[in-house]
């Protein structure tokens, strides 16, 4: 590995996470495509809904400069199927390319070596786990998909100095600045779902839509936690049914208001309940990761984030906290516990932070996270 290999990977993991939140059910992939001179003659990534392929599509932007070329790419090219055109690791082959520098195997058990194989065993030189570290956090969703059956889990509060979130009463009320409200729809453009619980709905009426300029095609699915079914016919949610409702309630019932609901755009998810008579997080987890869901951002409200940490299935946290606080009214995600759930329980390890105004915003990832990430590289 050399300074050369890290700035075309860093370029390729940054093409990546162009493509957050539109390519599932694939992993969203960058590829850079150098000739010997250094020219970057083609660069690509996941095409919206996972095809073509990064690499299909930088081969094709480089034409005959990609013979004798270096290609950088960020996961280990495909070695199956697609249904639409070549596999990765012969388009790779029949280009002609000299040499291929791997981000991360794929765990996926299609590939699993077998696309670096392929290219080896056409005398290709290939280079692996160059920026394995970043290469692995914006292909985490997949990561997760594959070995645990479930997707990446990114915990979203919003939090007074107190730690508290202050609550709604049929509106929003917001406890940061408009700056870190942006950057906060900036995460919603880069995952395919956002979870909220029934509760919000009622208590903020939110469209969960991404409402940054220019990027409502951005927009993820909307994906409410609903036992019973009664989530409000007049919810903000039902506006804009070009962006999907997916309401998950509990299966092996009967909800008298599946019609009308499913009438005004919802679609209906039965998931099973646990033994407290609630929807089950880590069931409706893995209903997503089959329909496709790689990366999920929980947006709920105290009830919703304490299910998911205390299934332990929230990998990245990211905590906004404004400089005043939610008062007696707020409620706290972290029962009795504060933000010291996150910052002191050894569970999470802390990323990156940064200031918004008089707003902060710290990130905090898993530790198994990371561990797993980085075994997969």
């Amino acid at each position: 590995m050399n300074t050369r290999d890290e700035y075309h990977m860093a370029q390729a993991i940054r093409l990546a996470r162009r493509g957050l939140g539109l390519a599932w059910p694939n992993p969203s992939v960058g590829a850079v495509v150098v000739t010997p001179s250094g020219e970057i003659a083609g660069r690509g990534w996941t095409a919206p809904g996972g095809r073509p392929h990064a690499e299909a599509i930088a081969l094709e932007r480089a034409g005959v400069k990609a013979e004798g070329s270096t290609v950088y790419v960020t996961l280990e090219p495909c070695a199956h199927e697609g249904g639409r055109g070549m596999r990765c690791s012969d388009a790779l082959v029949a280009a002609k390319v000299r040499r291929v520098v791997i981000g991360l195997g794929d765990p996926d058990p299609r590939t699993a070596g077998r696309g670096i194989e392929r290219l080896r065993g056409a005398g290709i030189e290939v280079e692996e786990g160059v920026l394995a570290e970043d290469a692995a956090s914006v292909t985490l969703g997949h990561l997760m998909r594959v070995s645990e059956g479930r997707p990446a889990v990114t915990l979203k509060l919003a939090v007074g100095a107190d730690g508290r979130m202050p609550q709604g009463h049929g509106e929003p009320v917001w406890i940061t600045g408009p700056d870190a409200r942006a950057h906060g729809h900036l995460l919603r453009a880069m995952n395919d779902a956002i979870l909220v619980g029934r509760g919000t709905v009622t208590a903020d009426n939110p469209t969960l839509t991404c409402r940054l300029p220019g990027m409502s095609c951005r927009s993820p699915v909307r994906v409410v936690l609903d036992r019973r079914l009664r989530t409000p016919p007049d919810a903000q949610l039902f506006e804009d049914i070009m962006v999907p409702v997916w309401l998950l309630c509990a299966a092996g019932e009967t909800h008298a208001n599946a019609d009308r609901l499913h009438d005004l755009g919802a679609e209906i998810v039965p998931v099973p309940i646990d033994d407290h008579g609630l929807i089950d997080v880590q069931d409706a987890l893995e209903t997503l990761a089959h329909r496709g869901i790689t990366r999920v951002l929980i947006e709920g409200g105290p009830s919703v984030a304490r299910a998911f940490l205390d299934a332990d299935l929230v990998d990245e946290a990211v905590v906004y906290q404004g400089p005043r606080p939610a008062g007696e009214g707020g409620l706290s995600p972290f029962a009795g516990d504060g933000l010291d759930r996150l910052t002191a329980s050894g569970h999470f390890t802390f990323i990156a932070s940064r200031s918004f105004g008089p707003d902060r915003m710290t990130w905090w990832r898993r530790i198994r996270t990371c561990s797993l990430a980085l075994s997969a590289a």
